[in-house]
């Protein structure tokens, strides 16, 4: 089987994970103990994210890594505790405090080669490795400090693997921590180099989802995340399950990301629709396909409709099949508001799966038939840098903070350089936006004669 191993990292990362791992358990019918709920279930195809052992029970192929205990110790102490391995739940006795020093010279430091060792461990147990998935924010110290050393270890011992990150971004109005530009930049500055695919998510962006579409006046974080959870199963449902069009890792990269550096996608799922609407809505795959399209449905805050698609990847699982599907998307090509750049004349990847999304009972999202979770690649991300770049220059034309960086091992240099690399790739974006785009990185602008 083609396996898949998750690294959730620092305390968002671990908290996506718990909502993960409860979706996956739910949807290849496993008790919180790790045993099969139907020993009898041939049709289980779990081998993609657990492990079996000889005794019969399913073990996550995952790794959680906090430089402090509080929110692995709730895993540890909680419903899912028999399910994971205990050598696989790593935790740090000091926190990297909002400092990405910290995480990625100081404490990470300490921490990374047992890291290293587990996921080596757990790669051992797999027969054909499709890749990594990792979970990390970038406003914190531990996601974005010790995410960017984890991934830079990766890179060098598994290479060719695809590693594909789901990156929650600082918010434009919503913040956790003072320095979250600074994290911000620094975590993105390693992104842009080490990881191959960045699903670029955002919490003010899921909050109104939340309250718009689902009717949860005060969302939790666990709100949040199930909604995450939702798209990140999506994207292994065809590694898993049956289905009439199947993607794997590769192809999501090899579709998705037309430049080596423009590998910063948005992503959204539909219907986001509480219990209340469902009964209400007809929900054709025409009818989910245009939501998927609309800005409210975005995970990350920015205006779609200012950007234009490069490519599309749309997973579609339950009651859809294919001449549904091509109705929907040729209804999409012909809608003047959704703009493809003019060097994308094909512009859709489509997956089809045919067992329908899984619910967690007693949560937000009513159950429905059939779904579609888009991933896409559009200029509009540019966005999210550039208002992140607006709140770093502000605070270092001041050197506001520097010091608490410095003082763990950095030096100033990296700062400059970080948000120079961001400038370039804000550059790259807007070439790919009016059409001029250097694709040899010689700074030729792309006027390169063709040839035939």
């Amino acid at each position: 089987m083609r396996e898949v191993i998750s690294i959730h990292i620092g305390q968002a990362g671990c908290q996506i994970g718990n909502a993960c791992w409860e979706l996956y358990c739910l949807e290849h019918g496993i008790h919180p103990n790790g045993t099969l709920a139907d020993p009898m279930d041939e049709d289980n195809a779990s081998d993609t994210l657990f492990s079996e052992t000889e005794a019969g029970k399913f073990v996550p192929r995952a790794l959680y890594v906090d430089l402090e205990p509080t929110v692995i110790d709730e895993v540890r102490k909680g419903t899912y505790r028999q399910l994971f391995h205990p050598n696989y739940l790593l935790s740090g006795k000091e926190d990297a405090a909002n400092n990405y020093s910290r995480g990625y010279y100081t404490i990470g430091k300490e921490i990374v080669d047992l890291c290293m060792d587990r996921i080596r461990k757990i790669a051992g147990n797999c027969s054909s490795l499709q890749g990594f998935h990792l979970y990390n924010s970038l406003g914190g110290g531990t996601g974005s400090g010790f995410g960017a050393l984890l991934l830079e270890h990766l890179s060098v011992e598994f290479g060719k693997k695809p590693k594909h990150t789901f990156a929650v971004y600082p918010s434009p109005q919503m913040s956790t921590a003072v320095v979250e530009p600074y994290n911000g930049v620094l975590a993105t500055h390693s992104l842009l180099e080490y990881s191959d695919c960045v699903c670029v998510l955002d919490n003010e962006a899921i909050y109104d989802i939340m309250r718009r579409n689902l009717d949860v006046e005060r969302p939790t974080y666990t709100n949040l995340n199930r909604l995450i959870a939702q798209v990140a199963s999506s994207l292994t449902s065809s590694l898993r399950f049956d289905g009439a069009l199947n993607v794997d890792m590769n192809e999501f990269q090899t579709n998705l990301i037309p430049y080596p550096r423009i590998h910063f996608l948005l992503s959204s799922y539909a219907p986001a629709i509480s219990v209340a609407k469902a009964y209400h809505e007809r929900l054709s795959v025409a009818d989910i396909t245009r939501a998927a399209f609309e800005t409210s449905s975005v995970m990350a805050k920015c205006d779609i409709n200012h950007g234009k698609y490069m490519a599309c990847c749309l997973m579609y699982r339950g009651d859809v099949v294919p001449k549904d599907v091509n109705a929907a998307v040729a209804t999409i090509k012909a809608k003047k508001t959704i703009r493809f750049v003019d060097w994308s004349p094909t512009g859709f990847k489509c997956g089809i799966n045919y067992r329908p999304p899984t619910f967690v009972p007693g949560g937000d999202l009513a159950k429905v038939q059939r779904a579609v979770s888009m991933i896409s690649n559009s200029s509009s991300v540019l966005e999210v840098f550039s208002r992140m770049d607006h709140k770093f220059d502000l605070m270092y034309a001041k050197r506001a903070f520097v010091h608490w960086f410095v003082g763990m091992g950095m030096e100033e240099g990296e700062f400059t350089e970080a948000r120079e690399d961001l400038a370039a790739l804000e550059k790259d974006y807007e070439d790919t936006h009016y059409g001029h785009h250097c694709c040899c990185d010689c700074g030729c602008e792309g006027d390169v004669e063709e040839e035939y």
